[in-house]
């Protein structure tokens, strides 16, 4: 097989200020295949950001000059590549403040390399960035099989029967119409009122399953299952922030909280 052909491996930039921690995860990541570009503060992770353009973003949350929730939101303001942020420190204002910034999912120090790219890969999945022959690691929860799952396994509505020459056409079985909002799920567009509305791949998962679902309660635990591939009683926090933040996206009214259970997607009038 000609090396040129094989897939590139994504390309991750991480910022951390620690210099230990820096270069052992670094290698880490490295003898699991991942290139990795390297800064030691918020101010040099930005410039890093512009001249690599990575696949995704390792990012500390204490770091000197800028810090790791300025640097997220600095990067979310122009890109929606997946950031997962670390942290030392479990205070939830931490978590939550991260989450808000944009982050995709977070980490807490210290980690077994194992599990750090186990993580990494379940948030490159969203994206399919991944090589599809890439290995499963060890405890590595597998791909998502809920209603919205990878791209190709969106599911379609039925198709309808043929029509006649004065029927009018059919409307596309990927696009999801819900009062004013449309998502095409092949080209992975959202738009609110004819607008173009930029989503995180979390938020296009996380929209997703509620327009697969219309009306339905999804628990939190369903979420982090069917979105994160988390299959275990995870941080439900990271649910809560990211319905928050699609909310403020595509409007307050059309996710419902339902207290004691989960969210669901309003049904169009």
């Amino acid at each position: 097989m000609n090396p040129a052909a094989a897939p590139a491996h994504p390309h991750i930039l991480l910022v951390e200020d620690d210099e230990v921690i820096r270069e052992a995860t670094r290698m880490a990541l490295e003898r699991y295949g991942f290139p990795v570009t390297t800064a030691a503060d918020g101010l040099e992770g930005l410039e890093a950001f512009h001249a690599v353009r990575p696949d995704l973003l390792l990012l500390d949350v204490m770091l000197p000059l800028l810090d790791g929730v300025g640097l997220c939101r600095r990067i979310r303001e122009e890109s929606q590549l997946p950031i997962l942020m670390m942290s030392a420190r479990t205070d939830p204002v931490d978590v939550v403040s991260g989450l808000e910034a944009g982050a995709d999912d977070y980490v807490v120090k210290p980690f077994e390399s194992a599990v750090l790219v186990a993580r990494i890969r379940t948030v490159l999945r969203r994206v399919r960035v991944l090589p599809a022959a890439e290995p499963a690691l060890p405890g590595e929860p597998a791909a998502p099989t809920g209603p919205a799952g990878p791209a190709a396994a969106v599911p379609a509505d039925p198709p309808s029967a043929t029509p006649s020459p004065s029927s009018a056409p059919a409307p596309s079985p990927a696009l999801r119409s819900f009062d004013g909002m449309q998502v095409d799920t092949d080209s992975m567009e959202v738009r609110v009122d004819g607008r173009l509305v930029p989503l995180t791949p979390t938020e296009l998962r996380l929209l997703l399953e509620f327009t697969a679902a219309p009306g339905i309660v999804l628990e939190r635990s369903t979420l982090l299952e069917r979105v994160w591939d988390y299959d275990w009683g995870a941080d439900t926090r990271v649910v809560d922030v990211h319905v928050q933040r699609l909310r403020a996206k595509i409007g307050p009214g059309r996710i419902e909280t339902v207290r004691g259970f989960g969210y669901k997607l309003r049904r169009p009038a």
